[in-house]
C-alpha cells in the first residue's frame, strides 16, 4: 500500500507543478493539502517520510486521536463544517481553520484562542454556488465578516476557501473558482489587507483551480484512494 501511496504522491506533485507552470505561476505558490479523513496515521507517516507536512481533517473527534500519533511539526488544517461547541478542540489541535463561515463561530474561536494564548489562522469559507446544503458565507456577506474578524486579535484571516458545486467536467467548475478569486481581489482592494490564500480545488478539478489562482488544493481520493463514506 505504501508503494501505491508513494506513486500517487509523486504523480500528483508532478501534476500540481505542471498545472502551475501552464498557468504561468511559480509551482512553489501552490501547496497540496492531503485530506486525511478516515486515513490512519500509519499511512500519513508514509507521506511524512516523503517530506509532506500539510494535512487536512474534516472531523475534530477523528483528528484529536490521529494528530498525537504523528510526529510534531506538521501543519494541520480543519476543513469541515465546524460547530461552535467544537471550537475549543479545533483551537487546540489545528493550526488553521479553513471553514469560518459565520460571525458566531468566529467569536467562539476568538474566545477559545484568547483562553489558549494562541493566534489562530483562519480562512473564510464562501458558498460560491449558493447551495442550500453547503456551508459558507454568502458572497455578499463576506466583506462584513472579514471586517468583524479583523477586529478579533487572536484570529488572523489568511484568505478564502470554497467547495463549489460538483461538476463531472472540471471546466464547468471554473466560473466558481474564478468567482472566489474575484471576491478575494475585491476584498483586498476594499480592506487594504492581503489575503494570500485561496483554498479551492479537489482531486478531480485541482488543475482548473490552480489556473484560477488556488494556493491550496485539497486532495484526498486521488492520493489515498476511495474511502468509506
Amino acid at each position: 500500500m505504501s508503494d501505491s501511496l508513494e506513486q500517487n504522491y509523486s504523480r500528483l506533485g508532478g501534476e500540481v507543478r505542471q498545472a502551475a507552470e501552464k498557468a504561468g505561476r511559480n509551482p512553489a505558490s501552490v501547496r497540496l493539502l492531503a485530506v486525511s479523513k478516515k486515513v490512519p496515521a500509519d499511512k500519513l507517516r508514509v507521506l511524512w517520510g516523503l517530506g509532506h507536512r500539510l494535512f487536512g481533517e474534516n472531523r475534530v473527534q477523528e483528528a484529536r486521536i490521529k494528530i498525537p500519533e504523528m510526529p510534531a511539526g506538521g501543519e494541520w488544517h480543519f476543513i469541515g463544517g465546524l460547530q461552535t461547541n467544537k471550537a475549543k478542540e479545533a483551537v487546540e489541535w489545528f493550526d488553521v481553520v479553513e471553514s469560518v463561515d459565520r460571525l458566531e463561530l468566529a467569536q467562539e474561536l476568538q474566545k477559545r484562542a484568547e483562553a489558549a494564548g494562541k493566534i489562530l489562522k483562519v480562512l473564510i469559507e464562501v458558498n460560491v454556488g449558493g447551495e442550500a446544503a453547503k456551508h459558507g458565507a454568502r458572497p455578499e456577506e463576506v466583506g462584513a465578516l472579514l471586517s468583524a474578524i479583523n477586529g478579533m486579535p487572536r484570529l488572523e484571516v489568511r484568505g478564502l476557501m470554497a467547495i463549489p458545486p460538483f461538476r463531472e467536467d472540471p471546466e464547468e467548475a471554473r466560473p466558481f473558482f474564478r468567482k472566489l478569486r474575484e471576491i478575494r481581489e475585491g476584498l483586498e482592494q476594499s480592506s487594504g489587507a492581503g489575503l494570500p490564500e485561496l483554498s479551492m480545488g479537489m482531486s478531480h478539478d485541482f488543475a482548473v483551480a490552480i489556473a484560477e489562482g488556488a494556493t491550496l488544493v485539497r486532495i484526498g481520493t486521488a492520493l489515498f484512494g476511495a474511502r468509506p463514506g
